[in-house]
């Protein structure tokens, strides 16, 4: 089974076609053509990783064809070869979503580090969604067995507030799936786009949970040698889940003031130590 990446390289110079795919044969399975009709076959028939297409072939456009080819189901990433003069041209197929381009004549070393750049970036996003997908099969609410009275209420409950933006209290014995449901809320939320934070705030020091929590600024305290950002503000956009805190710790006199734990919780806003509103 070939496992190489796919190129299609469309150029109307046969020379120029050649020579791509000689230099990119050995890491690559490439394919040619000399025109847009022979490329949208290539396209259509075979899964195609990246499209390398000059912008003038002969009578048409290269423009058009990374057009067609960016609204496949599983488009290809689109580089555009084209000569000094037309470099703005290349600038609008990046705004239409081509991933870059290249002049020509071409720099072949630039050719194969754009090239490897953008299929190592196609495979990162692949990998993100795959364990993006792991994920929510994990915390789905298809992964939360039962079928009592009780639990379909908490489902119930999960499926109810998950499209708000309500404080949610979970509450139950330790071991009973509390973070199960509040990962369960963050995947059927708006927010899961965006980051899940968990706060396990009965592994903090009283002296540094405030810093954990809202993050400080560069000299706020001795030691403080830079910026922190704290939980809160790393989720931002997101969805914070913060354990409770110890009787012990709440009495702390280290223990984060009731007014910036009510200002995060009610208007949404955080003072990093030393600093101003963010």
């Amino acid at each position: 089974m070939n496992l190489q990446p796919t190129i299609l390289v469309v150029d109307d110079e046969k020379h120029t076609r050649d020579g791509l795919r000689r230099l990119l044969e050995n890491d690559y399975d490439v394919y040619v053509a000399a025109d847009v009709a022979g490329a949208i076959d290539v396209l259509e028939r075979e899964q195609i990783d990246v499209l390398l297409t000059d912008l003038r072939l002969g009578s048409e456009d290269g423009m058009a064809l990374i057009d067609r080819a960016l609204k496949m189901p599983r488009p290809p990433i689109c580089i555009m070869m084209t000569a000094y003069g037309s470099v703005d041209v290349a600038v609008e197929a990046m705004k239409r979503g081509a991933y870059d381009f290249v002049t020509k004549p071409l720099n072949l070393d630039k050719v194969e580090m754009l090239i490897a750049r953008a299929v190592q970036g196609r495979k990162l996003e692949q990998e993100n969604r795959a364990l993006h997908q792991q994920v929510d099969e994990r915390y789905g609410l298809e992964n939360i067995w039962g079928d009592s009275a009780a639990l379909r209420e908490v489902l119930d409950t999960i499926r109810q507030v998950a499209p708000s933006s309500a404080n949610v209290l979970i509450e139950g014995e330790s071991g009973t799936g509390k973070e199960l449901a509040a990962h369960a809320i963050h995947n059927l939320s708006r927010r899961n786009k965006a980051k899940f934070v968990a706060v396990h705030c009965a592994a903090l020091s009283p002296q540094l949970l405030e810093s954990e929590l809202f993050g400080h600024e560069k000299g706020a305290f001795t030691g403080a040698h830079e910026r922190r950002i704290g939980r809160f503000e790393q989720a931002n956009g997101g969805m914070v889940m913060r354990t409770t805190l110890s009787r012990k710790k709440r009495s702390s006199r280290n223990f984060p003031s009731r007014t910036s734990c009510s200002r995060f919780l009610f208007v949404a806003a955080i003072s990093r130590t030393s600093a101003r509103s963010v």
